[in-house]
Order: structure tokens, then C-alpha cells, then sequence
């Protein structure tokens, strides 16, 4: 199925009457700047409209539609589903909003620029959270004299099997997080 977005008026929709999802301050700062800076992203999502009570009501997009206003668009791409039960608006309402997944921070610390995922919305205090543990667990070795300065730009770990199976998931998230350049040796 090939949707293309139809252009209607502002003051031709009606917001979602009890919306049970809300965006404030900054956030909804971020998604006036999004709409702005990207018009043909917001084509490509437009607002979702149900006519099943005779008036145009958006079940998709209030956020984007009061951003949108906000910053004087006076047409907005919409998509208008025809023959929905309330049934099936409360669905389409709710899977709109619902985030599935995870973010990999190890990959987004790798590969994106942490700047820009704050800008774009993404939750980057996770990265905070990331090295916080390493750091504690670092800590917690070095008071445990687990870990020895090697030189000045490395450091030799010794672990029974057992540990390091238990850290190794944390040892690797800093060692990306870091880029760090690590050898690793058994005796």
C-alpha cells in the first residue's frame, strides 16, 4: 500500500480528545526545531486522522501537530484512515506512541556523535550510567589490588575464570565506549 500524504489545514483537525501522551519544555522545543529542519521527514510520518465520528481527529501525531502550529505552519501532512471502530483508534493510538527495542549504546558511543543523539532525543544519561558502573568496578579492583599500572598508557588485569566472565561484558562496553587499546594476556 502506497500512502501519499495529503495536505490540510490546521484548523481543519481536531487534537485527540484525552491524549494520554504529553511532551513539555525542551522535548517539545527539539520536536519545533525537528519539524522545521526537516519538512520532508515530516511527510514522510504525517499525522494519522480517524473520521469515524464525523469530524477529523488526529490519532497519530498531537505533538507534531501542536509543534507544528507553534511554529506557524498553517497546512500539515496528514492521512486519513477511513472505517475505524474506537476499537481500533485506541490501538493505533497507543502503537503510535509505544517504543519497542533498545538502544545499543555501545554502538551509538561508537558510531553516532553524542551532541547530535541529545539534540535528536535519545536519552544519552545511559552513557553516564555505563561508565559510572566501569568506573565503580575499576575502583573496586584497584582496592582490591587486582589491577596493576602496567605502564603509562596500559594496565595488566589478572582474573580467575570465574570473574572475568562475570566483568567482561562491562570490560568491553568501556574499552569501546573509551577506545581503548587493550592487549589481553594469560598466565
Amino acid at each position: 500500500m502506497n500512502v501519499v500524504p495529503q495536505y490540510r489545514n490546521v484548523n481543519e483537525l481536531k487534537k485527540l480528545p484525552n491524549n494520554p501522551r504529553s511532551i513539555k519544555d525542551s522535548s517539545f522545543q527539539s520536536l519545533c526545531k525537528s519539524l522545521q529542519d526537516n519538512p520532508d521527514y515530516f511527510e514522510a510520518r504525517p499525522l494519522i486522522l480517524s473520521d469515524r465520528t464525523g469530524t477529523l481527529i488526529i490519532i497519530a501525531g498531537n505533538q507534531r501537530y501542536d509543534a507544528a502550529k507553534y511554529i506557524g505552519l498553517k497546512q500539515v501532512p496528514t492521512v486519513l484512515l477511513t472505517g475505524l471502530t474506537e476499537e481500533r483508534e485506541k490501538e493505533i493510538i497507543i502503537r503510535d506512541n509505544v517504543s519497542n527495542g533498545e538502544w545499543s549504546y555501545e554502538i551509538l558511543s561508537t558510531d553516532w556523535n553524542k551532541e547530535s543523539l541529545e539534540e535528536w532525543g535519545v536519552p544519552t544519561g545511559e552513557f553516564k550510567k555505563e561508565i559510572e558502573e566501569i568506573e565503580e568496578m575499576e575502583k573496586s579492583f584497584m582496592q582490591k589490588k587486582e589491577i596493576k599500572p602496567y605502564n603509562k598508557t596500559h594496565i595488566l588485569l589478572s582474573f580467575n575464570p570465574e570473574l572475568l566472565l562475570k566483568i567482561q561484558e562491562h570490560i568491553e562496553k568501556i574499552i569501546k565506549i573509551e577506545g581503548i587499546e587493550y592487549e589481553q594476556t594469560s598466565n
